[in-house]
């Protein structure tokens, strides 16, 4: 991997080249790889390692954004000429002020050499662990073992310079034979926190319980989320409402100030949380702060980069994305707060209730009341006098998170590290009440 030195010494070079009134270069260094099963047989196994340098150069208020996978010195010097000439063909944007100038960031441990130096060997041994437990029990398992090594690197023209390097692994798998499924994944940023063994046996169990599923009908039922499927449920939160592009344009669910979920709900975004070991920095190499975005049910804030912190005369909390992005800024490392109870307690706790593992491609219906769509998958279960009656077939839901957050009952103790899409979440399990189901 690039070193510190290396990495911001390529950079530096960068800044010579342009005649820019400001200019700005992102490195970003991949070492991904992967194994993936299937059919209980092991099917691809790769490597991919790359570089990439942003540069987004600024005439007065245009701004143009190129992109390279070269960092020889031909390569950064074209790059930086390419993102100036972009510039002057663009139109003038009124709401730019200026690229942010932002000093060290803390110094956050999120590499570790067990993950960096995983073996596919190593890999395999994991996805055995799957296979054997899978064929033991007449199921057939896939499922995928990547880990990643990732190094950013930020300087501008202003004085910013920044570098991080991290590493990540995650593990999840489906066991499944006709209409029987279970699901389970494993994250972390050390690859030997992950139990390959534990993460097969939930899948595999989740499986076999869910022999000869019964159909409900669509209506309210209570509800019990696994933390994947609340996981899920914070996701779309973050794209739909927690961030200053949506929130400053009216898109957004957020209201600061008022009250919008049940008073057991309080979401912080926070990525130096112990369990996160996240970059301290964003893309524009500001550095993070931790943003209170939802406290005892009240709405306290959203996250910015310094575009829409100017834009609404704000300071930016460290959420920019990388500069060819046009989603605008959203939260990549939230929290929600624990509750006091256990699965098995919520569960002893319900009539009459859905178990959900995980849900399936959700979208949504209507952004401004986070109301979503989807449905359950790989292992849910009716509930009846406190105890696991049967499985279900999988559901539809139509649903607003709000409203579902609204209702909670109950939420776990312990928590779960949950990474979806580019985003970590730190979750608890939660029994929701008044929970719609809207068809098979």
């Amino acid at each position: 991997m690039i070193s510190k030195g290396k990495a911001l010494e390529i950079l530096e070079k960068g800044l010579k080249y342009s005649d820019a009134d400001q200019i700005e270069l992102l490195l970003l260094e991949e070492d991904f790889y992967l194994t993936r099963f299937a059919e209980n047989i092991i099917h691809q196994n790769m490597g991919r390692a790359d570089h990439t340098v942003m540069a987004r150069a600024v005439l007065g208020k245009k701004l143009g954004v190129a992109v390279t996978n070269k960092i020889d010195e031909d390569g950064i010097k074209k790059v930086v000429k390419d993102a100036i000439e972009i510039a002057k063909n663009q139109k003038d944007d009124p709401d730019f002020v200026l690229l942010p100038k932002s000093g060290p960031a803390p110094e956050v441990k999120g590499f570790y050499n067990n993950t960096h130096n995983f073996s596919p060997d190593d890999r395999a041994k994991g996805v055995k662990i799957a296979v054997d437990k899978s064929q033991k029990n007449d199921l057939i398992s896939a499922g995928a073992f990547q880990t990643e090594t990732d190094v950013t690197a930020v300087v501008n023209s202003l004085g910013t310079r920044q570098y991080f390097q991290e590493t990540k692994a995650n593990f999840s798998l489906t066991v499944s034979k006709d209409e029987q499924s279970g699901w389970a994944q494993g994250f972390s940023r050390e690859v030997k926190d992950i139990n390959t063994d534990k993460l097969s046996q939930i899948a595999v169990e989740k499986a076999l319980s869910s022999r000869n599923p019964v159909e409900l009908p669509p209506g309210e039922y209570t509800v019990i989320l696994e933390e994947a499927a609340v996981a899920s449920f914070l996701l779309f939160l973050a794209f739909l409402g927690f961030g200053g592009k949506t929130f400053s344009e009216g898109r957004s669910f957020m209201k600061i100030g008022e009250k919008i979920t049940g008073d057991n709900i309080t979401i912080i975004e926070d990525p130096y949380d112990p369990v996160m070991k996240s970059m301290p920095f964003d893309y524009e190499g500001v550095t993070k702060k931790k943003v209170v975005l939802i406290e005892n049910g009240i709405g306290k804030g959203v996250v910015y980069n310094s575009y829409y912190a100017n834009k609404n005369k704000t300071e930016s909390t460290g959420h920019a994305l990388q500069p060819n992005n046009t989603f605008g800024p959203y939260p990549k490392n939230m929290l929600i707060s624990p509750g006091n109870s256990t699965l098995d307690e919520m569960i002893a706790s319900t009539d009459k209730g859905i178990l959900i593992t995980h849900f399936w491609y959700i979208n949504y219906m209507n952004p401004m009341k986070a109301q979503v769509t989807g449905t359950t998958r790989d292992g849910t279960f009716l509930i009846e006098n406190g105890k696991i009656k049967s499985a279900v077939k999988n559901m539809r839901i139509g649903q607003s998170i709000l409203e579902a957050f609204s209702n909670v009952e109950l939420m776990t103790k312990e928590r779960k590290l949950c990474p979806q899409y580019g985003v970590l979440m730190y979750v608890p399990a939660m029994k929701i009440n008044k929970f719609n189901f809207i068809g098979g």
